[in-house]
């Protein structure tokens, strides 16, 4: 599906991992672990959480993940370690 044709309703953080709902009524789960960015984060700073028409961005953590990165499964961490979405 092209995450552009897709937008997301909404997302948010819950016990260590990122939910995105789409309006399609596709949903993504993703762990948190393993992005630098992330493992040091708060609750409050995880789930501030901004959605744009390209991604996800978290302003308190300086993060950013775009739909078709997510979508391959990067999550942010390092480039030797992908993880399959839930």
């Amino acid at each position: 599906m092209n995450t552009l044709l897709d937008k997301a309703k909404s997302a948010s953080y819950f016990e260590g991992y990122i939910s995105v709902s789409m309006e399609s009524g596709l949903d993504y789960r993703f762990p948190i672990a393993g992005n630098p960015r992330f493992q040091n984060g708060t609750d409050k700073e995880l789930n501030n959480i901004e959605i744009s028409p390209f991604g996800l961005h978290w302003p308190d953590l300086d993060e950013d993940l775009s739909f078709q990165g997510i979508a391959r499964g990067d999550f942010g961490q390092s480039k030797n370690r992908r993880l399959n979405i839930q």
